[in-house]
């Protein structure tokens, strides 16, 4: 994995908007329509290399494929690459898990507002019937291909692919076949790992995205202990480690965020109660999300937890979830700030979260992201001078 040796350089968590074009061949994969499988097979490799030349241009040093491969979610894209489970329609609103958590209790009238505007992303429930295994090599050779491809005319210092971590493999999933859940983990996190060694052998490093760690506390407590909760999030550990054994630590970076969903967020768990936990998933990279009015302030935690020799800290220096620019100068006091802290060579400036959660899920207007983007590089290279002087 690539350091910042003489410079700042510069990433962001991977979902990028995708183009209309792209968006009309998904809609229809998901209402199963037909359509013209081989107009879309080219549609994404022009896409995927429109996205990936774009963020070179925006001065983006590590990039992705815009996670444009994926036809449903950032977690949910996985029910079409394991076996063993259905999906269900939700009948009853109010056992909808994406209307549960303290925030929404407490915040319900601002939650209603916010899911007539946008909608619920979660309208069907995924039940696990079967033994889970994973099947979707030919998909993500696919995406793989495609991102080759598209890496051949850009010059960039490195090139990632996001999957999900276990935990947030198909969140809220239910289990009608293990003996218990646990035991679902473990076979999720089994599975997974041949899409991650698939990455990593392919040349690419590997983000494991891991929104669901941090965002169950919110879920969690009350009623249960925060105990409870430490516990569970510990065990989560424990099948990410087994999931990436033997793979190159230097290869994959771990993404922790607080679900970075347009809200409060009251109720989000500190960074200082689990950062310790985090720094035990055996990675090259921690990207954590830093750059809202929530999170920012926990830079402060770096001051006190430390990394591993060769470790690298990706912090969110711009917010993936406000229409607002961050200035070029603010991205630079952040970056610097944390530097100082744990080393220039130990810092690559990142942004919160995925621009886009979904194919159709986006939080700011494109033209908005690639200046975000933009700002990014511009703040990293301000950075940079403050840091080499």
């Amino acid at each position: 994995m690539k350091r910042s040796t003489d410079r700042i350089l510069t990433t962001h968590v991977g979902s990028l908007i995708r183009p209309p074009a792209l968006q009309e061949f998904l809609r229809a994969k998901q209402a199963r329509r037909p359509y013209d499988e081989a107009a879309y097979a080219k549609c994404l490799t022009e896409s995927v290399a429109g996205v990936v030349k774009r963020q070179a241009q925006a001065g983006i040093d590590v990039v992705s494929d815009g996670e444009f491969g994926k036809s449903i979610s950032w977690s949910q894209y996985v029910l079409e690459r394991l076996s063993g489970f259905e999906r269900r329609p939700i009948k009853d609103d109010a056992a909808n898990p994406f209307k549960r958590g303290a925030d929404r209790e407490r915040f319900a009238e601002f939650y209603a507002e916010l899911d007539a505007h946008d909608g619920v992303a979660t309208t069907a429930e995924s039940v696990c019937v079967g033994p889970v295994k994973y099947t979707g090599q030919a998909e993500l050779q696919r995406d793989i291909e495609n991102f080759n491809a598209a890496l051949k005319s850009v010059a960039v210092e490195e090139a990632f692919l996001p999957v999900a971590a276990p935990a947030s493999v198909i969140p809220d999933r239910k289990n009608e076949y293990y003996k218990n859940d646990d035991e679902l983990l473990a076979a999720i996190g089994e599975a997974m790992r041949t899409e991650y060694k698939m990455i990593v052998d392919a040349g690419f490093i590997v983000q494991l995205d891991d929104a669901r760690n941090a965002v169950t506390y919110d879920r969690m407590v009350p009623p249960a202990r925060f105990d409870d909760y430490r516990l569970w999030l510990s065990r989560q550990v424990e099948v990410i480690n087994h999931a990436i054994a033997g793979l190159p630590a230097d290869r994959i970076r771990y993404h922790v965020c607080w679900g970075s969903w347009p809200g409060p967020h009251t109720t989000d768990v500190p960074l200082k109660d689990i950062v310790d936990l985090i720094l035990k998933v055996k990675v090259g990279a921690y990207v954590i999300e830093g750059a809202n009015p929530r999170h920012e302030h926990e830079w402060k935690v770096w001051k006190d937890a430390k990394l591993s020799p060769g470790q690298i800290l990706i912090p969110g220096v711009i917010s993936h979830a406000t229409n607002v620019v961050e200035h070029p100068e603010l991205v630079a006091e952040r970056i610097v700030r944390l530097a100082k802290l744990v080393g220039r060579e130990n810092v690559i400036a990142g942004t919160d979260c995925g621009f886009a959660q979904g194919p159709f899920h986006r939080r700011v207007h494109p033209s908005i992201m690639w200046a975000k983007l933009e700002s990014l590089a511009v703040g990293a290279q301000l950075a940079s001078t403050e840091l080499w002087q």
